[in-house]
């Protein structure tokens, strides 16, 4: 139990700016390990962006509050995932051979695709929760900490199908360069699981079934383009595949909504 709790508190080190206790200690091998609680790690991100979703709507209008909540974000994680997604678009955006577009992931510099990417997600995600905001705040923030776990859940899951793409010997996050084993993926299924039943609370079971297939289906897709382009995920890549799955269940979430 308690190793499961260390485990937790790597993963949290690793995605977040949340300071840890100094026992926690430090192991490569704990990193991967650590990755079956990226989606424990999401519920935390996603009920903080929650909190600040209700304190800016109870202050100022519902798109300022949405744009609080999505800086909060990113200022906790340090814009981790967003800073994947934009390399990966500079990466894959344009029609490379696999061997330069992970020459331009590793490149700290922001291209076209990268910041069209970049702009155009955030854009989305900002749209797409003011409207949810507006017609449902109360789901809006059950909707948060759910989205924030299925989207983290659905980086586990290329974890476990796809190899390391990139050079494993050089990789940022060596320990991360392997796959995922099975228990692991159960685990991070369990925490999806929570998150699920939490949402369940104030999500109907139409938004559920939807944000779920989305978030399935963006994950299995990114898989698949990653596979054919990279021959695996990248560190990069992972955090794309967060951004776009977090998009698509807001998307999908809207879509059951306004259908309802």
């Amino acid at each position: 139990m308690w190793h499961e709790v260390r485990l937790f508190l790597v993963a949290l080190q690793f995605l977040t700016r949340v300071p840890v206790p100094r026992w926690q200690g430090w192991r490569d091998e704990w990193l991967h390990d650590s990755a079956r609680h990226f989606p424990a790690v999401g519920l935390c991100v996603g009920a903080f962006a929650a909190g600040v979703l209700w304190l800016g709507a109870h202050a100022w209008s519902a798109l300022i509050a949405v744009l609080l909540s999505m800086a909060a974000t990113i200022w906790l994680t340090g814009a981790f995932h967003e800073d994947g997604l934009a390399d990966t678009c500079d990466g894959l955006g344009g029609a490379v051979t696999r061997d330069k577009a992970l020459a331009i992931m590793k490149d700290s510099r922001l291209g076209t695709y990268g910041a069209v990417g970049l702009l155009l997600v955030l854009a989305l995600k900002a749209a797409a929760l003011h409207n949810l905001a507006v017609r449902d705040l109360a789901a809006t923030l059950a909707l948060l900490p759910l989205a924030h776990a299925w989207s983290r859940c659905a980086t586990v899951l290329l974890l476990r199908l796809l190899p390391y793409g990139g050079d494993a010997e050089h990789a940022k996050a060596k320990p991360l360069a392997q796959r995922v084993d099975g228990l692991g993926l159960a685990v991070a299924l369990v925490w999806a699981a929570l998150a699920a039943l939490v949402g369940s609370l104030f999500l109907g079971p139409q938004v559920l079934l939807w944000a779920a297939l989305a978030a399935l289906a963006t994950g299995l897709w990114m898989a698949r383009w990653l596979q054919q382009r990279l021959g695996g995920y990248t560190g990069d890549a992972l955090g794309a595949t967060q951004q776009f799955c977090e998009l698509a269940i807001y998307l999908a979430a809207l879509a059951a909504m306004s259908r309802g």
